[in-house]
């Protein structure tokens, strides 16, 4: 029971919900860019819903299902198809024995995921499938996923009436919501004070456009320079994803999914964590727009999207029980 990476794409990586409990040792948490739409396509398949996935960006890659299963693709639609059939995102699809799933276009976002039924065979390294790529562990073999790698799955999908034939089920994710925000909400940081009023006032009125030298690390943002009240120099202090920094330039990068533990340049603010699926959706350049709220709103709306994911699972867990009867 495997699948086989006949085209790598430009990089495909194992990813879970992160490697928690060890940023004291300076190990980050990692994990996919965007967890909802990790946690969606397992919910889909009544996986765990922090299941391991492989996560992609466009070029996207080619894969062989040397054995039947059940998939989900969410995040980024890439126009994914199977030996010719077009597949949707965010529903459930069966796969039958070697088929070739491969992605033809960008239609919209910036990095995809595919859910297994029943996950894939790894190892744990710290608690976590989460490929580590700088201290080369964790995903398969530490590293980006290349050609010829064959992974095993831990389950078969049963035969269908029609096991020759690619099928898509009949219910799906609705997700839009919590993609489409006309700003990012964000809770003021610790250093946000020690802006300018006009650095405040630009900060959350300019836009700020994502620039090529964003990756799973941070996302660089070019905008107006927003300036301290004087120079400020900080003893490192801890980072989170979607902690907006501000460089010694005027200029800002929101740390993402690979960021360091610690950082020493003012955090001017913290994305909320409702809108970072969204952020993660971003193409180099987007242009952002920033919008102060409160922690209560933004603890609401993260419980939003848990109620979400819960109400789907059960809607799956009814569905798949009709299917499977079938």
């Amino acid at each position: 029971m495997s699948i086989t990476i006949l085209k790598p794409g430009l990089l495909t990586t194992i990813q879970d919900n992160g490697r928690w409990g060890f940023q004291h040792l300076g190990i980050n948490p990692g994990g996919a860019m965007d967890i909802l739409a990790l946690q969606t396509a397992n919910t889909l398949l009544l996986n765990n819903k922090e299941e391991a996935v492989i996560e992609f960006y466009f070029p996207a890659p080619i894969i062989q299902f040397n054995h039947a299963a059940f998939i989900a693709l969410s995040g980024a639609d890439f126009d994914a198809s199977i030996n010719g059939t077009k597949l949707p995102i965010n529903q459930p699809i069966y796969v039958p024995e070697n088929s070739t799933l491969q992605f033809n276009n960008k239609i919209n976002g910036q990095v995809g995921y595919l859910a297994i039924q029943g996950g894939l065979e790894l190892i744990e390294w710290m608690n976590s499938y989460s490929t580590h790529l700088k201290a080369a562990a964790g995903g398969f073999e530490g590293r980006a996923l290349k050609a010829g790698d064959e992974i095993q799955l831990a389950v078969q999908a049963p035969k269908s009436s029609s096991s020759k034939d690619c099928s898509i089920l009949p219910w799906k994710a609705d997700t839009h919501a919590f993609y489409n925000h006309a700003s990012c909400w964000f809770i003021p940081g610790n250093e946000f004070h020690l802006l300018t009023d006009e650095g405040k006032q630009l900060f959350t009125e300019a836009g700020f456009s994502i620039t090529s030298q964003s990756d799973r690390m941070g996302y660089q943002l070019n905008g107006p320079s927003l300036q301290l009240i004087e120079p400020k120099v900080m003893i490192s202090s801890a980072v989170a994803r979607g902690t907006i920094q501000l460089l010694p330039n005027g200029q800002c990068i929101i740390l993402m999914a690979d960021h360091q533990t610690t950082g020493g340049y003012p955090r001017i603010g913290h994305i909320i964590g409702a809108h970072l699926a969204a952020l993660a959706q971003k193409s180099i350049g987007q242009v952002l727009h920033f919008k102060p709220t409160d922690m209560a709103t933004a603890e609401n709306l993260l419980l939003m999207q848990a109620q979400h994911l819960h109400q789907l699972k059960n809607a799956c867990n009814l569905q798949l029980d009709v299917y499977h009867r079938h």
